[in-house]
């Protein structure tokens, strides 16, 4: 009965924080925009009793999944979306992984103070935390002054509102995401494997690639997972760091939502990014269940 009870905490929490409200944004998406609160049709009317349920069911289409493919904006920004995520998981990895070795291959003593500062951005609020690009990356801001008085530019970059400050904002939020799981596993590397690896023969750089990357493959595919992921429907830093030509999903999700106030179209494009981040999800899970296989 214990085993039960502790096995339908997290059924029961899934069950209330994603499966219900779940179904019904799938609701909102198979519905018709209304001028009405809420703002679309039909809607449930448990006293109109069994009649009304089969009213209610036949009302329901897929219009609005229709309606995506139609419109070239929104295959558009899921692309872009892929795009930046794939970039910035990218850039990530290639500024986390350094990071997370360095932490690694540093004295014991010296590892807690490393990891602390990894985490301690998690300190601040996030917004905060993107506000402050914005700051540093405009026109006038601390990265252009800077250039403009060790005399490298002229006049100040145009970074803000670009892509590249989203791509920048997110190695930045993203990073101890890359860099926590690296760290894990290179920490648990056994130093004599390379100490063989050298009296085998191997240099110093060819140790690494036979032995350390893979195994720390592991962390790699758990950090990519964890950047690609959430930065795919990312919308704070598109919306404050990049401008009108940065397409997300994300942004356009909000457009609908708050904007045109058509909730079921933005209903239908979050099922689909849903569907979408579905494919990453298992491969993660199931990335997860092997390791703990092998550690088994």
């Amino acid at each position: 009965m214990r085993r039960l009870v502790l096995i339908a905490i997290p059924y029961l929490w899934l069950l209330a924080l994603f499966l219900v409200p779940f179904l019904i944004v799938l609701k909102i998406s198979l519905s018709d925009i209304a001028l009405a609160r809420p703002p679309y049709m039909p809607q449930l009317d448990l006293s109109a009793g069994w009649e009304g349920l089969k009213s209610f069911f036949s009302e329901l289409d897929f219009e609005n999944f229709v309606f995506l493919t139609t419109d070239d904006l929104y295959w558009k920004a899921y692309l872009s979306s892929l795009k930046i995520a794939v970039v910035s998981t990218f850039l990530t990895l290639l500024v986390g992984y350094p990071v997370a070795y360095a932490m690694a291959r540093a004295p014991e003593e010296w590892r807690p103070t490393l990891l602390m500062l990894v985490i301690l951005p998690f300190w601040t609020s996030f917004l905060i935390r993107v506000y402050s690009w914005m700051g540093i990356l405009s026109n006038e801001g601390v990265l252009n002054q800077l250039l403009m008085w060790l005399g490298i530019i002229d006049t100040p970059l145009q970074i803000m509102n670009t892509t590249t400050a989203v791509y920048i904002g997110v190695v930045y939020t993203y990073l101890p995401f890359m860099i926590l799981p690296i760290y894990s596993a290179l920490e648990k590397l056994d130093g004599s494997l390379l100490e063989a690896a050298e009296d085998l023969g191997c240099s110093r750089l060819e140790a690494f690639w036979l032995v350390t990357w893979p195994l720390s493959r592991n962390g790699i595919i758990a950090g990519c997972f964890l950047v690609f992921i959430p930065t795919i429907g990312e919308f704070v830093i598109p919306s404050l760091l990049g401008g009108s030509d940065t397409l997300m999903i994300g942004k356009v999700l909000w457009e609908e939502f708050f904007s045109n106030r058509d909730w079921p179209v933005a209903s239908a494009v979050a099922v689909v990014l849903l569907l979408i981040l579905i494919i990453p999800i298992v491969l993660f899970q199931r990335n997860e269940q092997k390791q703990r296989e092998a550690e088994g």
